[in-house]
């Protein structure tokens, strides 16, 4: 049985991945070597994923370019040099993001991004991990039907 805090019930990892520093050998590695069903997003190549009916155990897996992560959390396609560089992303399905988040705050977590509305309609909060994972909180509406 999950033990949460109050105000921050997970519900599900929404996703996980590498986080890629050249994406031609990251390819080669996960879908030439290892076989995974990965593609690339339509109109950003870079970023490689599953399906969820194609890789089983996971909602999404993605290879992620650190210029991407980059730009989702700081606006810039540098990973700043005052952070470690993460080597894999995963995401937590939330109940409430707003409560999970004011939590983390209060707990002195250092926030990268807070209750953002990305692009692609998912809301996120992230951070990294004491383990130097880029973490995010989430609500991922189409994951939760």
């Amino acid at each position: 049985m999950l033990q949460n805090l109050p105000g921050i019930e997970v519900l599900f990892v929404a996703g996980f991945g590498p986080i890629s520093q050249n994406t031609e050998s990251s390819s080669e590695f996960y879908v030439q070597v290892l076989g995974l069903p990965l593609k690339p997003m339509e109109g950003n190549g870079d970023y490689l994923l599953s399906e969820e009916s194609m890789l089983k155990g996971v909602k999404h897996f993605a290879v992620w370019p650190l210029s991407q992560a980059a730009n989702s959390c700081f606006g810039a396609d540098q990973w700043p040099t005052e952070y470690p560089i993460p080597q894999g992303w995963i995401e937590y399905e939330v109940q409430d993001l707003a409560s999970a988040t004011r939590i983390l705050s209060e707990k002195g977590y250092r926030l990268l991004v807070a209750n953002r509305m990305e692009p692609w309609g998912q809301t996120v909060t992230r951070l990294l991990s004491p383990e130097g994972l880029l973490t995010g909180l989430t609500i991922t509406p189409w994951l939760r039907g």
